[in-house]
């Protein structure tokens, strides 16, 4: 099987991301992938996860345990979607440092499955696909359901220490959430995806804590460890029934755990200890949280085995990368890009902006999924913009430019339906000291890398 058999292999399966609407309880059915991943031996019940659920900076949070760990001496399976460029970014294995990681470029995602061994892991497993298929009773398989499964399997053969799983929707349905996990972490839950997850942040808590369960793996018991940011009322108090009704213990950002920022660094104080004179590549107050739960999950691997000193965690916070979350792609003119897909994502990216560049006009470049909160993401992005440049990905969840329009009337505004036009279009537009920025949407975000 050659690697465009393969891509378009999984492409043949339904793939929700793609999807504006479906019924969700429906459509996401946890029995499926049990039952699949039953048929192939469960290579999922011999790794050892560490799962990460919320609303925002779930993939930040990721990256910079993995990076912590790597630091460590560990070597460590990391599972994020979606992708930004490639599918093979989903899937990627970091290990101890070589000196040719030193001169990747930008665009590189390390450690990201090779495209030989992604089409060795579909040609094995397709047949058994196939069959299930064919005798489902839960119906088929989706494209998320089965690449999930081909990372298990890939983490396993590469025989990892670790491996760090973010959830895709939600978390109590998602086809992550079939590992018991070592440790969870909740990030920052806000409004998302109401229309699947509930109208009310109670409901969407319940969809995020549904990755606490109560510890089992093999024949050990253990209580599981729960790190959480700090979160609304609301969903806080979701998460506390969730943990004393599983047994889970948890720790809360602001009270087991805190931080403290100074001018060119921060501290943060764990359960377990304190790490001084901490430095991130990943801007805005925001990421600095998204460490702080990080490392909340390193202290609580500590009962688990994994000896992680104080400097491996200054390290890999230090090392850590995570592209299209504020990443800096060109500096003449500057040019940010971030995913900020929902209305608390657009605040703190608004927020992180203006406290950290230096600009004379700030031309957005907009586009948004369809099935997001697109007046509250406009709203909070449009006094930051000086021009407006309204686009769409090449996605079906893509909004119109046109139907986004009305939210920026008093704006010096112009619509374009690609990614390509809207580039050549804000370059051509950004003066001496301008910044562009390019939000709204992580698949907005992958193509304008690409063009």
């Amino acid at each position: 099987m050659t690697y465009p058999q393969a891509i378009k292999y999984l492409e043949s399966f339904i793939n929700y991301e793609k999807l504006p609407d479906y019924p969700y309880k429906e459509s996401l059915k946890l029995e499926r992938i049990k039952d699949f991943l039953k048929a192939i031996g469960n290579p999922q019940e011999s790794l050892r996860c560490i799962h990460v659920a919320g609303t925002k900076g779930k993939g930040s949070t990721c990256a910079f345990i993995t990076y912590i760990l790597r630091e460590a001496g560990f070597k460590v399976g990391l599972y994020t979607s979606p992708h930004l460029s490639d599918f093979r970014e989903r899937i990627r294995i970091l290990k101890s440092r070589t000196s040719h990681v030193a001169r990747r470029t930008p665009k590189d995602f390390e450690g990201m499955i090779s495209q030989k061994n992604l089409n060795r892991l579909v040609e094995k497993i397709k047949p058994a696909i196939e069959k299930y298929n064919h005798k489902s009773k839960y119906g088929p398989l989706s494209f998320f359901e089965i690449y999930t499964t081909l990372a298990f399997i890939y983490f396993l053969q590469q025989k990892t220490d670790f491996v760090v799983l973010e959830t895709g929707l939600g978390g109590r349905l998602d086809a992550t959430n079939v590992v018991s996990p070592l440790v969870c972490a909740i990030t920052p839950i806000s409004y998302e995806h109401t229309q699947k997850l509930g109208n009310s942040l109670r409901e969407i808590a319940r969809e995020k804590a549904g990755i606490v369960k109560r510890y089992k793996l093999h024949v050990t018991r253990h209580t599981l460890n729960v790190i959480s940011a700090p979160q609304e009322k609301e969903a806080m108090k979701v998460l506390k029934e969730k943990c004393k009704i599983t047994g889970a213990k948890l720790y809360t950002l602001g009270k087991e755990i805190k931080y403290l920022k100074k001018k060119n660094s921060f501290t943060i104080d764990g359960f377990l200890g304190r790490y001084p004179g901490l430095k991130t590549n990943l801007v805005g107050q925001h990421q600095l949280i998204n460490a702080c739960v990080a490392v909340g999950m390193v202290e609580a691997l500590a009962s688990q085995g994994a000896d992680v000193d104080a400097g491996a965690i200054k390290r890999g916070i230090a090392q850590t990368l995570w592209p299209g979350r504020c990443e800096i792609i060109a500096k003449n003119p500057l040019i940010i890009l971030d995913g900020a897909q929902n209305i608390a994502s657009a605040a703190a990216l608004k927020k992180t902006i203006k406290e950290n560049f230096k600009y004379r006009n700030l031309i957005l470049v907009l586009g948004i999924s369809s099935d997001k909160d697109l007046r509250g993401i406009c709203r909070e992005l449009s006094d930051l913009a000086d021009k407006v440049i309204l686009t769409k990905a090449n996605n079906p969840r893509a909004a119109l430019p046109e139907i986004l329009a009305g939210n920026f009337a008093q704006k010096e505004s112009y619509l374009t339906y690609n990614l390509k036009e809207a580039r050549k279009l804000a370059l051509s537009l950004a003066g001496k000291g301008d910044l562009i920025l390019v939000t709204g949407s992580l698949f907005v975000v992958g193509e304008f890398r690409d063009v």
